[in-house]
């Protein structure tokens, strides 16, 4: 059995095309970016990377983490434990057209069995109870044709021994993720970024809590399994978060992109 012929219209006769119909919005080439947790690795290399590109960035993180990599841009002192902050500076900062959550933390591995309740429940406040607070503070602020980008973890959705509550949060992020891109739509686009382990201080603790510590993996032992043999730099996954932020992306929503150098194939 053979395809059919592919009949193409003489182009010098041809009617020209008519504009597709599609969302009355403004070209996202000046966005106004709010980026939590931008003082860690992968927000500082995002932060850079979006100026240099001709947006207007404004920082949240802890006050430890400002007043140990002072962005370049402005910059407002929040804490995810505390909804409030994040309700302040959304009041604060107004209408923007992106907002990207790049807040967490992890605790030493160990089985979920030997998890302190409390402990557990810190990590799912810090990441998954943060991640929708943040959501409820500044997706309203987002102009329409806007977007939303969480960044979660290949963890959330390839199981690993020893950090169990890591994955339950980061795997709520994507649900949360999904959820939002259904309630939000049209006028916001929701997506997800899940990277696999990035090379930063986040490996050791986090940019506000500690740098010095060892990572919870062997480093060498997991570049060697990834196809692509390397950990993940910052620049590997501000591109993607920039792409889904941005006019390339304006037809994807409630998606999960997964960046980890073809360690996990969903």
């Amino acid at each position: 059995m053979s395809w059919p012929p592919i009949i193409r219209p003489d182009r010098a006769t041809a009617a020209p095309r008519k504009p597709r119909p599609g969302p009355k919005t403004r070209r996202r080439r000046d966005m106004r970016l709010v980026v939590l947790g931008g003082c860690g690795g992968i927000g500082r290399d995002l932060v850079d990377t979006a100026l240099a590109a001709g947006h207007e960035v404004t920082v949240l993180d802890l006050a430890a983490s400002i007043a140990k990599h002072p962005p370049s841009v402005p910059a407002l002192e929040v804490d995810v434990m505390r909804p409030d902050t994040l309700l302040d500076a959304a009041a604060r900062i107004g209408g923007i057209d992106g907002f990207v959550n790049l807040c967490g933390f992890m605790a030493p591995p160990r089985p979920v069995a030997e998890y302190p309740p409390a402990l557990w429940d810190e990590l799912l406040a810090g990441n998954l109870s943060a991640a929708y607070h943040a959501s409820r503070a500044f997706a309203p602020q987002i102009a329409p044709g806007g977007a939303l980008v969480h960044v979660g973890s290949g963890l959330g959705h390839n199981a690993r021994p020893g950090f169990g509550a890591y994955a339950v949060s980061k795997a709520g992020i994507a649900a949360l993720t999904r959820q939002l891109a259904l309630e939000l739509a049209p006028r916001v686009r929701v997506n997800c970024v899940a990277p696999s382990a990035v090379d930063t201080s986040f490996l050791r603790g986090g940019t506000g809590r500690a740098e010095t510590g060892q990572p919870p993996v062997d480093l060498d032992a997991y570049a060697a399994a990834i196809p692509l043999r390397r950990i993940a730099r910052p620049e590997d996954v501000t591109g993607p978060i920039l792409f889904l932020l941005g006019d390339g992306a304006r037809y994807i929503t409630g998606q999960v992109l997964h960046v980890n150098g073809g360690a996990f194939m969903p």
